[in-house]
């Protein structure tokens, strides 16, 4: 039986990613930085282990590794957290605290887990969580977007250094996930079919979707993907000039009668 560490897994698509994992079989490392939340979602998996730990800290995160009792083969690097605001007006120690959970959080952990697989010439997974909005911008997100995308260029430079090693890491890319911090957003009934009509297919995300999408890059069946990031998204971010108001003449243009 494999052996995983997720990270941020006390709820949201962390505390489904574990679960999943957990349903291949695989031993699950329950990691947050809120030892009860871990210890609740570890509770109802077989087999698993609630750690507690700071991300950024890697002192804490080393502990973290010593207390699995052996190298995770797999580790998902979902730790995260946003603080919204316009950029002019967003306090400089709101865009440091992004900065550190979410990137140097991914860093910390990724190395961490890396230097273990290699001196024990494990040929593991890596698979970091970053979002649509690491893609294409979104308004009043502060540093959020910023990290997510330096953390699919992150995930690709871990893949080629550590791809001689054996080692594969690639990210998840959540778009409207009806999960975790959207939850709130999607509350409000109104809001909730606004964003669901500009899907194109048709519905919000799930953290079922992307726990998959996480367990198949986990896989055997992704052996040979390394360095990629993964939309899941149901369309959205591809969606941009559909959503453009057009003249209809424009849609004949070409077309012979």
């Amino acid at each position: 039986m494999k052996l995983a560490l997720v990270t941020g897994a006390g709820q949201g698509l962390g505390a489904a990613i574990a679960a999943r994992l957990a349903a291949q079989p695989q031993r699950v490392g329950v990691l947050d930085l809120d030892g009860e939340a871990a210890q609740r979602v570890a509770a109802e998996l077989p087999d698993a282990i609630a750690l507690t730990a700071d991300t950024t800290d890697e002192v804490a995160v080393n502990s973290a590794l010593d207390q699995l009792g052996e190298t995770p083969d797999v580790v998902v690097c979902n730790a995260g957290i946003v603080r919204f605001g316009r950029l002019l007006n967003l306090a400089v120690d709101d865009w440091r605290t992004v900065v550190d959970v979410n990137l140097t959080g991914t860093f910390v952990t990724a190395r961490a887990a890396a230097a273990r697989m290699i001196a024990e010439q494990i040929p593991g997974s890596i698979i970091t969580i970053a979002s649509m909005n690491g893609v294409a911008p979104g308004p009043n997100a502060g540093a959020y977007g910023s990290t997510k995308a330096a953390i699919c260029l992150l995930a690709q430079q871990m893949a080629l250094e550590w791809g001689p090693h054996g080692i594969r890491v690639n990210t998840v890319a959540p778009g409207m996930i009806d999960a975790g911090m959207s939850t709130d957003i999607f509350a409000d009934p109104h809001f909730r079919e606004l964003r669901e009509n500009k899907v194109p297919l048709g519905r919000l995300g799930t953290a079922e979707d992307i726990a998959e999408a996480v367990a198949w890059l986990a896989s055997d069946q992704a052996a040979y993907i390394t360095g990629q990031t993964l939309l899941v998204d149901g369309g959205v971010t591809m969606s941009a000039i559909a959503n453009l108001p057009r003249p209809p003449s424009v849609d004949g243009v070409g077309v012979e009668g």
